[in-house]
């Protein structure tokens, strides 16, 4: 089915063509019971239906450290490979469990530059069906607020459809 995914036919508003690239990803993903195979496919995905995305990825809850995320499946250049709770945007949304939106990068208190291009940057917390923290899925972009509560709004949908049944 993933060879059939076309981001050019997704709608243009984007909180349809978040509703879209939803429906895509579930159907793909269908029941696949891995979660870094759905994390690389969400990333992918994403990626590819949104343009403006420079970096699209997971950085995950290491379990022999639970206060650092460790880096997951991703789209983009290099990431960071490790990352605390309470560093950067998304140590800033493991720490506080909520999505955290920065219109401009430079302007966030300790901002962690992974790639130099980013200009803003979104960061949503994952949850598993117990509501445990499995990570957080950080999207990078090389435009000023490049995202808004659309954006939230739809990436926590998506993580939730494909996060929260484990």
């Amino acid at each position: 089915m993933a060879e059939s995914f076309d981001a050019a036919g997704l709608p243009v508003d984007k909180a349809a063509r978040y509703r879209a690239i939803a429906g895509e990803i579930a159907a793909v993903l269908g029941d696949e019971p891995d979660r870094t195979a759905r994390m690389a496919t969400v990333s992918a995905m994403l990626a590819a239906a949104f343009p403006k995305f420079l970096w699209t990825g997971f950085y995950v809850v290491d379990p022999s450290k639970p206060d650092e995320l460790v880096i997951g499946p991703y789209q983009g250049s290099l990431g960071c490979l490790r990352i605390a709770f309470g560093r950067g945007v998304c140590g800033a949304a493991a720490a506080r469990r909520e999505t955290v939106i920065v219109p401009d990068v430079e302007a966030f208190p300790g901002h962690i530059a992974c790639d130099s291009r980013s200009r803003s940057e979104i960061v949503a917390p994952v949850f598993d069906a117990e509501g445990t923290l499995v990570g957080v899925l950080d999207v990078d972009s090389a435009e000023l607020a490049a995202f808004d509560f659309a954006d939230a709004a739809g990436l926590q949908t998506i993580l939730k459809q494909t996060f929260a049944r484990d």
